[in-house]
């Protein structure tokens, strides 16, 4: 027990560089006599632990002091070598050379398991660039000047303080303080249609935080697909929406919001989705699709 605690105190001093013998013993729950018997054992056991008398006196680890070998498991020697192989495959920072160095210190072969590509099919270049860019904007804190397509308004060039790349539902946004609205919005890379990142820095802030909203809920919308669409479904529904009938046939049924983007969503399906319900989204489906038969018959 007393050598694991020794291992703290060890790392609590390196972390913190400086601290009282009462703020060791709440830490640790021993008394304040048992953290000096450990001092003066890390003494003993060369470790240059020292301690100041005094108004800011206290319990010291030299400045100077590493720890000669990591005392790490196993597990988490791995898990430390994951981390930063993950953080290669991103292309977040260049350290495939402190990845080599820790793989041999260790003595543990870091495996390439993963590979990480931002670029949609067929435009690999152009996706992974304006990536890099926008991440190197974030990083450095320089504004950006976008020309963005907007969900429900023309396109439009805009300023805005990058703040942080975000991957969600199968898509990047930019999280970012916009000038031209005075708030902060999220931009989806994808409708990014170019980018120059201005000379102008700003100052470091962060996103604030938003009070925790109920979840907003939805009318629940039941659909059928043939079994044939069960690598579409699966791509857009979670496995706790979809139930597999008897004839291969898949149902789902899902919350989502009734709007024009349901619509498309559907739409995008063809002949092979059926909606059984809500009743009135049939009409509204085949009425969008009879005006889409109108506009391209010719």
């Amino acid at each position: 027990m007393q050598e694991s605690r020794l291992f703290k105190i060890v790392y609590y001093l390196l972390d913190k560089g400086h601290v009282t013998a009462p703020e060791l013993a709440e830490k640790f729950e021993v008394s304040v006599r048992t953290i000096y018997r450990d001092i003066d054992a890390l003494s003993e056991a060369g470790i240059p632990v020292y301690t100041e008398t005094g108004r800011n006196g206290g319990i010291r680890i030299m400045n100077e002091f590493i720890l000669d070998k990591a005392v790490l498991s196993e597990q988490e020697k791995q898990e430390i070598l994951t981390a930063l192989q993950s953080l290669s495959a991103a292309e977040c920072v260049n350290i495939s050379e402190t990845l080599n160095k820790l793989s041999a210190l260790f003595r543990v072969d870091s495996e390439n398991w993963l590979e990480v590509d931002f670029s949609r099919w067929g435009n690999e270049q152009d996706d992974n660039e304006k990536f890099e860019l926008l991440k190197s904007a974030v990083i450095h804190r320089k504004c950006v000047k976008i020309t963005y397509a907007g969900s429900y308004e023309a396109i439009s060039e805009r300023v805005i303080q990058p703040l942080k790349l975000m991957y969600k539902a199968r898509s990047w946004y930019l999280k970012a303080y916009c000038l031209a609205k005075q708030d902060y919005r999220s931009f989806k890379l994808t409708r990014i249609l170019d980018l120059k990142i201005l000379d102008e820095c700003f100052a470091p802030h962060a996103l604030p935080e938003r009070e925790t909203e109920s979840k907003q809920t939805y009318n629940t919308i039941t659909l059928r697909f043939p079994k044939e669409m069960a690598y579409r479904v699966y791509d857009e529904f979670s496995p706790a929406q979809v139930v597999q009938q008897e004839n291969g046939d898949i149902i789902v049924s899902a919350q989502m919001p009734e709007d024009a983007w349901l619509t498309v969503f559907l739409l995008s399906f063809g002949t092979q989705v059926e909606i059984i319900s809500p009743a009135y989204l049939r009409d509204v489906i085949a009425r969008q699709a009879k005006l889409i038969y109108e506009k391209n018959k010719h």
